[in-house]
C-alpha cells in the first residue's frame, strides 16, 4: 500500500512540474500563437458565411495533421541531436522576424501602390476550387507556425527528462490548435450574430428593438476592427519573438543589449534581423531572373 502511494505522489510530482513547464512554454509561444490566431482569422472571414464553419474544420484537421507530423520529428530531435534546437530556433526567428518587417514595410510603403484585384467567381464550381485553394495556402502557413510553436515549446523544456518534454509539447500542440481555432470559429460569426439579432428585433418592443439593433451594428463593426487589431499585435508579436529567438539563444546578443528592457531588445533585435533578410530577399529576386535565365 505505501509502494501504491508512493507512485501517486510521483505523479502528483510530475503533473506539477508539466503544468509549471507548460505554464512557461505558453508564455513563450504566445506571440506565435497570436500570428497564428490574426492569419487564422484573416482567412477563414474571407469565405462565404455558409461555408465559414465547414472551411474552418478543415482547416482546423489541417493544423492537427500538421502538429502530427512535426512532433515526432521534434521528439526524435531532443532525444537524438538536441544541439540542432537552437539553430533551427533561430532560423525561425530570422523567418518570424522577415514575416513582420516584410508586413511592415508593405503597409507603410506598397499600400497606396497596390491595386485591389477582383476575382469574379460564377459557378459553384469556381467557388470550390478558389476555396480549396484558400485552405491549402491556410495550412502551409499553419504548417511554418506550428513548426516555430512546437520548436520554441521543446525550447523551453531542453534538458528535462524526455517523459516530461513529451508531455509538455503535445499539451502546448492541442491547447494552441484547440484554442487558436476556436476563437477564430467565434470570431468569423460575429458578423453574422449581429444579422440575426438585428432582424429579431423585429416586432419587439422599443427598447428591447434598440437594444438587439445596437448590439447587432456593434458586432458587425467590431469583425473587421477586431481583425485588423490581431494583425497589428501579430506583427508586433513575431517581431518579438523573432528577436527574442537572438536575445535569448545567443550569449554576444544578450550581453550587447543586457543594458536595456527585454521587451526592446526583443523588438529591436526582430526589427534588424527581419530587415537584414528582407534586404537578402529583395536582392535575391532582383538577381534571381540573370541567374536562372534560360539559355
Amino acid at each position: 500500500m505505501t509502494g501504491f502511494f508512493a507512485i501517486l505522489d510521483d505523479i502528483a510530482a510530475l503533473m506539477d512540474d508539466v503544468a509549471m513547464m507548460a505554464k512557461v512554454a505558453t508564455k513563450k509561444t504566445a506571440g506565435v500563437l497570436g500570428d497564428d490566431l490574426a492569419v487564422g482569422a484573416e482567412k477563414a472571414s474571407s469565405f462565404r458565411a455558409s461555408r465559414e464553419l465547414p472551411v474552418l474544420w478543415a482547416i482546423t484537421k489541417g493544423s492537427f495533421l500538421n502538429k502530427l507530423l512535426i512532433l515526432p520529428f521534434a521528439f526524435l530531435l531532443t532525444a537524438f541531436a538536441p544541439q540542432l534546437i537552437v539553430p533551427i530556433l533561430l532560423i525561425g526567428g530570422v523567418y518570424l522576424s522577415y514575416e513582420g518587417v516584410e508586413k511592415i514595410i508593405k503597409t507603410f510603403f506598397h499600400k497606396k501602390h497596390e491595386q485591389p484585384v477582383i476575382v469574379e467567381v460564377q459557378t459553384e464550381k469556381e467557388l470550390l476550387i478558389t476555396e480549396k485553394a484558400k485552405i491549402k495556402s491556410t495550412i502551409i502557413t499553419d504548417f511554418i507556425l506550428s513548426l516555430e510553436i512546437i520548436m520554441i515549446a521543446l525550447g523551453t523544456v531542453t534538458g528535462e527528462p524526455l517523459v516530461e518534454q513529451i508531455i509538455v509539447v503535445s499539451i502546448i500542440a492541442v491547447v494552441a490548435t484547440i484554442g487558436v481555432y476556436g476563437i477564430v470559429a467565434l470570431m468569423v460569426r460575429m458578423d453574422d450574430t449581429g444579422m440575426q439579432l438585428i432582424q429579431m428585433a423585429r416586432g419587439k418592443a422599443q427598447f428591447a428593438k434598440s437594444a438587439f439593433v445596437m448590439l447587432g451594428k456593434g458586432l458587425v463593426w467590431t469583425l473587421p476592427k477586431l481583425i485588423q487589431m490581431l494583425a497589428v499585435v501579430g506583427t508586433i508579436a513575431m517581431l518579438l519573438v523573432g528577436g527574442g529567438m537572438f536575445v535569448h539563444n545567443i550569449d554576444m546578443v544578450h550581453d550587447f543589449l543586457h543594458a536595456i528592457p527585454v521587451i526592446i531588445a526583443e523588438l529591436l533585435m526582430g526589427l534588424i534581423v527581419g530587415f537584414m533578410a528582407f534586404l537578402i530577399v529583395e536582392a535575391f529576386k532582383k538577381i534571381k531572373p540573370v541567374l536562372f535565365k534560360k539559355k
